[in-house]
């Protein structure tokens, strides 16, 4: 069972921005039920403030229902709502026009106020929402200014003085007008957002390109070569041996000497790439969370530790680091390298974590499925390099929305002391 408020926690923050910004457009519809609808009732009688009220409600959820399917089709998921935009605009003249015979042929006074607030009211908020379905800068000044002259035309058949139907005309064009750029604006922020994780996305993919390009280029430069004079030491070692002639054996044993080296200089390649020391993948981590957008911390001291132990230590920033960026919305990462009791202790804490009940998948679980079962990577693949040095890995979460990774190497004796003597 999902705690309070999980829904919330597990969106990415485009994703809440979204939701923020299409329930801001529904509130939109709530305020012009409270502005135009509610008020009436203080206004006129309870009849006529009921048959104004229903008219607002209705027009309120069409208003609704087009931002929400505009604010789909800006995101590229639905097809203009051509159709819907009409509705709205058919809703909006009829309520419009009611409102014009309630405050013509209904009670005098307070009755034509508040028609009057629901007849311009409601062709604001149909202008505002509206221009979310329509692109380019004309078509939205064309929307809003339809409106604006359709308000000052329905005017007439209330014998309004000229002024007042110009200034009635001006206020729905003012009033729409701000509707209309705040909701512009809001499905801009919104595209800002995407575009933002979309790059952070891109920068992470390629930090990760980088480094396969540099070990692709350390493999092409050492084969690429070796490869090349195996090859013409084996034609002519063909020729030779078509011809009868003994120099073949000699050519055939130099392309096995050279086959050899080759094997060589490519273990001591993937054993570079494979045993970085842990100070390089703490200054990478470092580097790839910030291109990322995420604020990183390191802190402790590298310096002085045996090389297997850096080794695995480097596997598990590797490792984290690649998790962080991969999954979950993380914005800050802190990691930490620290000696207590003869160990080596490395710490991993990122936030932006969704939350999990007992009875949900464990880290291990998830882990594993994430990287495809396999024993080479995630936590389990963690655990098989650190083994081999005697050491240990916990992961789990450390809090609301914080993930914690700790691996714990033990230190030879005589690089344990060395190691406390500079911490102390």
């Amino acid at each position: 069972m999902r705690r309070p408020g999980g829904w919330w926690r597990t969106k990415s923050t485009p994703e809440k921005v979204e939701t923020y910004t299409r329930w801001s457009f529904h509130f939109f519809g709530v305020i012009e039920v409270f502005a135009l609808g509610v008020t009436a009732y203080g206004r006129t009688g309870v009849g006529l403030a009921t048959v104004l009220c229903l008219l607002v409600v209705a027009h309120a959820a069409v208003c609704m229902l087009v931002s929400s399917r505009a604010l789909d089709w800006t995101r590229g998921r639905r097809p203009q709502p051509v159709r819907l935009m009409w509705t709205l605009v058919v809703v909006s003249a009829v309520v419009s026009t009611t409102a014009v015979v309630i405050a013509e042929r209904g009670p005098a006074g307070e009755v034509e106020t508040a028609a009057g607030s629901v007849y311009g009211g409601v062709l604001c908020f149909a202008a505002g929402v509206i221009t979310l379905g329509v692109s380019g800068r004309r078509r939205m000044v064309a929307v809003v200014g339809g409106f604006a002259v359709g308000a000052g035309l329905l005017t007439f058949p209330l014998e309004m003085p000229v002024l007042a139907s110009v200034v009635l005309a001006g206020l729905v064009m003012v009033t729409g007008g701000f509707l209309a750029i705040t909701s512009i604006f809001s499905l801009w922020l919104l595209n800002a957002v995407y575009a933002l994780d979309d790059a952070k996305e891109t920068r992470a993919r390629l930090a990760v390109a980088e480094e396969r390009l540099r070990f692709g280029r350390d493999l092409h430069d050492v084969m690429g070569r070796n490869l090349a004079v195996i090859a013409l030491k084996s034609e002519l070692a063909v020729q030779l041996s078509r011809r009868g002639r003994p120099e073949a054996v000699e050519q055939m044993i130099e392309v096995q000497r050279i086959a050899q080296e080759s094997q060589r200089e490519v273990r001591d390649v993937v054993r570079g790439y494979r045993e970085a020391a842990l100070e390089v993948e703490l200054a990478g981590a470092r580097g790839v969370l910030t291109a990322a957008g995420i604020t990183a911390k390191v802190t402790g001291e590298t310096a002085g530790l045996p090389a297997e132990v850096q080794s695995a230590l480097g596997w598990v920033v590797r490792e984290a680091t690649t998790n962080v960026l991969r999954h979950g919305d993380a914005k800050k990462v802190a990691v930490t390298v620290r000696m207590s009791g003869g160990r080596v202790v490395l710490t991993v804490e990122n936030d932006g974590v969704a939350e999990t009940t007992g009875d949900g998948p464990s880290a291990e679980t998830v882990d594993t499925a994430r990287s495809g079962g396999s024993g080479g990577s995630g936590l389990a693949g963690l655990r098989e390099r650190l083994s081999a040095v005697d050491g240990t890995l916990e992961a789990g979460p450390a809090g609301r929305g914080v993930f914690r990774l700790t691996a714990a190497v033990p230190l030879p004796d005589a690089t344990a002391g060395a190691a406390l003597e500079v911490a102390s």
